[in-house]
């Protein structure tokens, strides 16, 4: 079974775009996108990115252009899709429960709801690399103890020694020093103007679970991993649409997730643009998996290694592989 892994808000680079595959796919992703939110033209650039809706809706297009140009021209296709936070949008449109141009008023509208949820300006996110979860819950307690609100959180498990914490500015720079006393290796903030996955935006949740409700139910292509819960979601389109809405207001769960594939069957993993965050988590927590990362490896050699891989992975002789990972 393959995997499709789809990243989130901080993986944003100038001109993510114009890495896109050459391909009919890709043009066909980026004129629906522009028929859906008027032009694209500069969507990519640093100051474009530098707005939560416009680096959200790059990373979608960047996801459903990749994803498209594999199972379309490369007759790759995923039997589980996952993405972290925003990233399970592009999951959902490859999992058959979001057309594209569903996800894309989504995402925008998901942005717009975070940005006005934090637009304050003190709010932000932060890697902390080195500690194990039940150190950095009992950081987030003691700094909680100390203040009447809730303006620090833990905000997405990673991997066994990773979390990202969410709150204002302040509460993070504060845990930035309770966390090196502690033995963090590091404490990094990330490119985000917001802070998400956590209690300042239990109104976008609301937002989201309202507009989503609108959606139609369709059967699924994929099994699709939640972010809240980390569960696998088959033939369950509501459930799939619950979970959109609310993981901006709840932790992602990608550490349990990534425990979970191999379990389910998983023996490879394909990570879309950009970036490779995802893929070196997947190494960090099941070495023994195969993966794939498109901005690194490319799509032939992508194509060509799975096909390698599930031909060894057959069990009968007559079983074919275009089965498996579709046509040449």
């Amino acid at each position: 079974m393959i995997a499709f892994l789809y990243p989130g808000q901080g993986t944003q680079h100038a001109g993510m775009l114009g890495c896109l595959p050459n391909s009919a796919a890709t043009r066909r992703t980026l004129d629906e996108a522009a028929d859906a939110i008027g032009t694209i033209d500069g969507l990519d650039t640093a100051e474009s990115l530098a707005s939560t809706t416009n680096a959200q809706l790059a990373l979608l297009i960047c996801g459903v252009a990749t994803a498209r140009t594999l199972t379309d021209e490369h007759g790759v296709r995923p039997d589980v899709v996952a993405g972290h936070s925003v990233g399970a949008f592009a999951a959902a449109v490859a999992a058959g429960v979001l057309t594209f141009p569903e996800a894309v008023t989504a995402v925008r509208l998901r942005g717009d709801a975070m940005a006005r949820a934090c637009a304050s300006g003190q709010w932000g996110m932060a890697a902390l690399t080195g500690l194990r979860l039940r150190a950095v819950g009992d950081l987030v307690k003691a700094e909680a103890a100390q203040t009447a609100a809730d303006t620090l959180w833990i905000a997405n498990i990673n991997a066994v020694d990773q979390v990202v914490l969410g709150g204002t500015v302040a509460e993070l720079e504060r845990a930035r020093q309770s966390a090196r006393h502690a033995g963090a290796r590091r404490f990094e903030m990330l490119d985000v103007a917001v802070a998400s996955h956590g209690p300042r935006q239990n109104g976008t949740a609301h937002t989201m679970a309202q507009h989503l409700s609108a959606i139609p139910h369709r059967g699924q292509r994929a099994a699709y991993m939640t972010n809240v819960g980390a569960r696998r979601i088959r033939d369950d389109a509501a459930s799939v649409l619950d979970d959109l809405a609310a993981a901006v207001a709840h932790p992602v769960r990608w550490f349990d997730i990534m425990q979970l594939l191999p379990e389910l069957g998983v023996v490879a993993t394909v990570e879309m643009p950009p970036g490779d965050v995802l893929s070196r988590l997947v190494t960090a927590t099941t070495p023994a998996m195969h993966v794939f990362n498109v901005a690194e490896d490319g799509l032939e050699s992508i194509t060509a290694r799975l096909r390698s891989l599930l031909i060894d992975a057959v069990p009968e002789p007559d079983h074919r592989v275009e089965d498996l990972l579709g046509p040449t």
